[in-house]
């Protein structure tokens, strides 16, 4: 399976190679997915450090409204998004490992400048939006991180590898939110920079451990033509759209949450400080719940499709989000304060879905190499060149899904500001989102689900088919080698 030299690149893997797979293949590719998935929750931590730091932010102190506090972390969002459609390309361009090293490196510029700038309230608001920004750097980390696993692993553990990988990054955003509430608790709202000193020490070593324990594949490839050709495949931005819908949700809802908790507890008579320890101890259960489902949700996809998962979910999330609209509308009444039962259900409407966006992620990204898988079985060559094509085009477009995806949590925010600056209050924002997974579950049948009056054989590599079928009988042929 490869030549592995002392400067741990391996110059050939094929991961479909199962004997070789057995033989070593697969505690090489465990290795690199172990320290892929640390490199990937710092990540997202830095990315999400600024819905922390707001929580450190008074509006006495800081002179930072909710809807611009709304606004600040949607910046971090939206550099993250744009950031991953270049990441995406560079662990094929540098290798996984030297881009791993690099990246984890490159973390510092946005930690040291929270460092500095949570201790200076008197920064103009321009100046914390460039500094926010630049928290998007953590963003691009999910696009290199699961190109490169995409590429390490067979098609039949690929729903599980990536939603490990990704899910064990989206935890960055419950540790960060965690520690956030440690620091509040036993320090006091004046510690914020101990978060930014302690994250300092985790990025020096995830560097050192991607140095040491990860590889290069040389013959992997993702570059700009691989993502263009995926693009030609109108499928993909189908799934590209499915994601604004999973991913979206739990990074904009993981950046939100604890600013609408404190604004509910505030509301209610708490003080700055108690509203921001009241929501700091609640907000991190979500994204924590949401991370540890997305493996799962690639599991079940493994087993009985990505695109049945998929609409199951957006009906599930649809249930979850009428309980959210009913506990925000009772609040409304009550004069914006959400006594105890309705926070209740405020939060259990929230639960559910992060930990329902969380399993709709891992379903949506395992569709990525089943339609790729079942598209290359018209192309021309031989099997390897056909599975070179799958790995490369499906590694490249998991990129730019996940820049589009992110957009979702860029509108979550933003809808969220223009509904509290209107109404003073969520509920408005929260119809919408309800409205967007009603038309994403309506994709996801059209699309993925609805059967073809007719089944017509695709004559090359350019005629598409209908992704039904494409789907199905990738799946369908990775649950009979993965049962053999």
């Amino acid at each position: 399976m490869s030549t592995l030299k002392r400067n741990h690149d391996i110059a050939h893997w094929d991961a479909e190679d199962v004997a070789a797979w057995e033989a070593g293949g697969k505690d090489v590719a465990r290795r690199n997915l172990i320290w892929s998935v640390i490199a990937e929750h710092v990540g997202f931590s830095v990315w999400s450090i600024w819905s922390v730091m707001v929580l450190f932010m008074p509006y006495e102190q800081f002179g930072i409204d909710a809807g611009g506090k709304f606004f600040l972390v949607a910046v971090s969002t939206l550099t993250g998004a744009f950031l991953r459609i270049p990441y995406t390309v560079a662990t094929a361009k540098f290798g996984g490992r030297n881009w791993t090293m690099m990246s984890a490196g490159m973390l510092l510029v946005p930690t040291l400048l929270a460092l500095y700038f949570i201790n200076q309230p008197g920064t103009s608001y321009t100046t914390f939006l460039i500094v926010a920004a630049f928290a998007g750097i953590g963003g691009g980390n999910f696009a290199s991180s699961m190109t490169n696993i995409n590429a390490f692993y067979p098609q039949r553990l690929k729903g599980w590898a990536l939603g490990m990988n990704a899910g064990g990054g989206n935890i960055g955003v419950p540790v960060i939110q965690l520690l956030g509430l440690l620091v509040l608790a036993t320090l006091g709202a004046n510690y914020a920079s101990v978060i930014c000193l302690i994250y300092l020490v985790f990025i020096a070593l995830t560097g050192i451990g991607a140095a040491l324990y990860m590889d290069n594949l040389k013959n992997q490839k993702a570059d700009m033509s691989s993502m263009l050709e995926a693009l030609r495949v109108p499928q993909s931005w189908a799934i590209a759209f499915l994601y604004i819908g999973t991913f979206g949700s739990f990074i904009g809802y993981s950046f939100a949450f604890g600013q609408i908790l404190q604004i509910s507890f505030a509301a209610g008579g708490d003080s700055a400080v108690q509203a921001s320890l009241h929501a700091a101890q609640i907000a991190f259960i979500g994204p924590l719940l949401g991370s540890i489902s997305r493996p799962y949700g690639g599991k079940l996809a493994d087993r009985i499709g990505g695109s049945k998962v998929t609409i199951a979910t957006f009906f599930a999330m649809m249930a979850a989000t009428l309980l959210v609209i009913v506990a925000s509308t009772m609040s409304d009444r009550n004069g914006g304060v959400a006594d105890g039962p309705v926070m209740t259900i405020l939060v259990a409407g929230f639960i559910a879905l992060f930990v329902l966006s969380g399993f709709g992620n891992g379903a949506v990204t395992k569709i990525i190499p089943s339609v790729f898988e079942a598209k290359s079985k018209s192309r021309p060559g031989t099997a390897a060149a056909r599975a070179d094509w799958s790995r490369n085009t499906s590694g490249a477009l998991i990129g730019f899904v996940g820049a589009v995806g992110t957009l979702g949590g860029v509108g979550i925010n933003m809808a969220l500001k223009s509904s509290y600056s209107a109404t003073q209050s969520a509920t408005a924002a929260f119809w919408v989102f309800l409205l967007f997974y009603v038309l994403c579950a309506a994709v996801t049948f059209t699309v993925f689900l609805r059967r073809p009056s007719s089944v017509r054989v695709p004559v090359d590599s350019d005629v598409v088919v209908e992704a039904e079928s494409l789907v199905i009988e990738a799946e369908q042929s990775t649950t009979s080698s993965a049962r053999g």
